[in-house]
């Protein structure tokens, strides 16, 4: 008996902490910067960004002329290409109806609304609006999708491709299809292409040898997303990082060739977007702050691209104050103290007070695990909201 516990003991797994932006704090530099000596600008191989926010690929966030809008601000926003504005030639109405319906009827709903087939002729009728008004078009597709939708949007213009599902590697398997290979699609489209979303230092590090451009990270964090519920599967946004930004460094060591990390999911203030960078996200994706802006499509509402999944809707939606404009989101001035106006304002102050002027050497700044950091001496405060 000895000897079977010590081999069950042998062959124990052992589980590793793992933290989300809310159990870590980043540690004041021993100098300081003025905010407006900071560089934040990110790059898509040839395509420059004067700010490091993606707009997710959510219907209730980018439409044509939120993302028009987007890239003027110098940032940018990502179009669904298996959303409604592919769907339906005036998806107005059909946000409306899922803004308009009860909790109990919208899931059934936009199973319904999601069943109607792409229009191919609308792919590039969006794309060449977004150009049209100036933008920076990128379009996303999941990978099942890829081939069939990407030469649309590729020949209409877009600059910037997002291949993106729940967990996405780069070896699926399957005895039914052929399934995408992205080194097969590095060779037909020519424009940057981002992958997601990996939470792993492995999953991202291979993806990265097949030759695509950036990597998505998260699965599970988003403010509507239920996969962590439903599937129980997920990484702490802080851990998933540092571990996908350790895989580009130690790639970019190896090969030369850098592959930037943007974080998606999880940031629902300034702090958890400067914690982002900190961890080492070159970008970060948001969608529940980019809703609550007057120029978001979702009528105050928000909701993942699995919500409306016809067999296993992994998502619900939720109502968000639409209280600022997209400008004052990412420059301000802010009118709210809960983080969510001045972005780009909070990210250049922290990291003045960080004592770092570009992106890249904020991925070296201390971090502590601090789980008492947001409520350490706030009595007063969370009397106040719980009144």
């Amino acid at each position: 008996m000895q000897l079977r516990g010590d081999a069950l003991k042998a062959e124990r797994r052992i589980l590793r902490q793992a933290y989300g932006f809310e159990d870590i704090a980043l540690v004041p530099g021993n100098i300081t910067i003025n905010p407006d000596q900071t560089d934040i600008g990110f790059d898509l191989l040839d395509l420059h960004f004067s700010i490091p926010i993606i707009a997710a690929a959510m219907d209730a966030v980018v439409d044509v002329n939120f993302a028009i809008e987007m890239s003027k601000l110098g940032g940018l926003a990502v179009l669904n290409l298996e959303g409604v504005q592919t769907r339906y030639e005036n998806p107005d109405e059909v946000l409306q109806a899922i803004a308009s319906a009860s909790n109990e009827e919208v899931t059934p709903l936009m199973q319904k609304i999601y069943s109607a087939p792409i229009k191919e002729k609308l792919i590039g009728e969006r794309v060449q609006a977004i150009r049209r008004g100036g933008g920076i078009c990128a379009v996303s597709v999941t990978p099942a999708n890829t081939k069939k939708l990407a030469p649309f949007a590729v020949e209409a213009g877009a600059h910037v491709l997002v291949v993106q599902s729940t967990v996405t590697t780069a070896r699926h398997i399957s005895k039914s299809y052929h399934g995408l290979v992205f080194s097969e699609l590095r060779e037909w489209v020519s424009i940057p292409i981002i992958v997601g979303n990996c939470v792993t230092y492995t999953a991202a590090k291979e993806l990265m040898e097949t030759g695509i451009t950036a990597i998505l990270v998260g699965v599970g964090p988003g403010a509507a997303c239920t996969s962590r519920e439903v599937l129980g599967i997920g990484v702490p946004q802080a851990t998933a990082t540092m571990d996908c930004a350790a895989a580009r460094d130690d790639y970019f060591r190896e090969t030369g060739r850098y592959v930037p990390i943007i974080t998606d999911g999880g940031i629902r203030a300034g702090g958890d977007l400067c914690k982002s960078f900190a961890c080492g996200a070159d970008a970060v994706m948001l969608g529940s702050i980019m809703v609550q802006t007057a120029e978001a499509p979702g009528r105050g509402n928000h909701w993942g691209m699995a919500t409306p999944h016809a067999a296993l809707p992994r998502g619900v939606r939720v109502k968000v104050p639409q209280n600022s404009t997209l400008k004052q989101t990412l420059f301000g001035p802010a009118t709210v103290t809960d983080g969510t106006q001045n972005l780009v304002g909070a990210l250049r102050t922290s990291m003045g007070m960080l004592g770092v002027r570009t992106i890249k050497e904020m991925h070296n700044v201390e971090i502590v695990i601090a789980p008492s950091i947001k409520t350490e001496g706030k009595q007063l405060q969370r009397a106040q909201v719980c009144k």
